[in-house]
């Protein structure tokens, strides 16, 4: 990946927040559960993990913009100090943060909210930079609003512009989640200044637009695996999905990760965990040079994502006998 982050090979890390982890009794014990969380992400493979988004469900939720995201450089400086692993920190959008803001409050001015929101989310940027924070991501989940009003484009334009104004020294990544932004185009929501996309491909298939317009040197998260209980979570089509977005712009697969398509805070912990081993399981999987170990891992049956993935299969070579066929054949 591009910025400060020294991720090597394909990665696996979360896209969105996680249930409260069963092991930890204590609704109070915020640290606890925490420690929990960034653990199971640790023994899974994932990187960079995160909080979990335990301390704050909803980020968008504050009573000013610029109130937004106070928390962020404490909660970041705990969960880094828990491991050893990169750690980034998730930063609610200015977009997304102003539209609700004003929803929420009728009679406030969205322009002048949205516009509070940028600077004051770009200030936060400033202090984790400082700190030392390598990986931010940047979550716009109502960017899948914009569609072709213009007015909407440009009002998202400004706040992408506000807040990357002058900033460098970390690795900033845009997240859509919840559903498609393709609508509003390649020209608005790649804003200059983020180094990676990572997008919902579940709710939002037509992200893959996003994902082939994206320059190649920008990294792509492949949020691809399903946040529903019960999905289908084996890890041939996560696999042909890094292969795919790795042939887009010449990107290759070390600026390919994979991730879970949103939020796993719906589901029981049990699940939770299972969904985060198979993210990981997936994500080393993917990394794996075409062979046999990575042809063995894959269900020979998912034969058309197979193929694309890891190249066809040998037809094994007919050995004729040379002895006679039984009587009666």
């Amino acid at each position: 990946m591009e910025g400060c982050a020294t991720i090597e090979g394909v990665f696996g890390t979360l896209l969105g927040a996680l249930p409260w982890p069963d092991p930890v009794g204590d609704r109070t014990d915020l640290d606890a559960a925490v420690r929990t969380v960034v653990r199971a992400q640790e023994e899974a493979g994932l990187e960079p993990v995160t909080d979990g988004g335990l301390r704050h469900p909803d980020p968008f939720d504050v009573a000013s913009p610029a109130d937004a995201a106070a928390w962020a450089l404490e909660d970041w400086r705990f969960t880094a100090a828990c491991t050893g692993s990169l750690v980034k920190q998730v930063l609610p959008g200015p977009y997304t943060l102003g539209r609700r803001h004003a929803e929420s409050r009728p009679g406030e001015d969205r322009d002048q909210a949205t516009t509070a929101a940028a600077k004051t989310i770009r200030d936060r940027i400033a202090e984790l930079i400082a700190a030392g924070c390598p990986y931010l991501e940047i979550h716009e989940p109502d960017a899948i609003w914009i569609g072709d009003d213009e007015a909407e484009r440009a009002r998202y334009a400004r706040a992408q512009a506000t807040l990357l104004d002058g900033v460098t020294g970390t690795h900033l990544s845009l997240a859509i989640t919840t559903g498609s932004a393709d609508d509003a185009g390649s020209e608005t929501i790649l804003a200059p200044g983020y180094h990676s996309l990572a997008v919902d491909l579940i709710a939002g298939p037509d992200n893959w637009r996003l994902v082939t317009s994206a320059p190649g040197s920008w990294g792509i998260v492949c949020g691809a695996l399903s946040a529903a209980a019960g999905s289908d979570d084996g890890p041939e089509l996560l696999v042909w999905a890094t292969r795919y977005t790795a042939s887009t712009g010449g990107r290759g697969l070390v600026r390919v990760g994979l991730g879970t398509a949103s939020g796993l805070a719906r589901l029981s912990w049990t699940d939770a965990l299972r969904k985060i081993e198979r993210l990981g399981h997936a994500a080393r999987l993917a990394g794996l040079a075409p062979g046999e170990e990575l042809a063995g891992a894959l269900d020979h049956r998912a034969q058309d994502l197979r193929t694309r993935a890891v190249g066809p299969r040998r037809k094994p070579r007919t050995v004729r006998s040379t002895e006679p066929p039984p009587k009666g054949t």
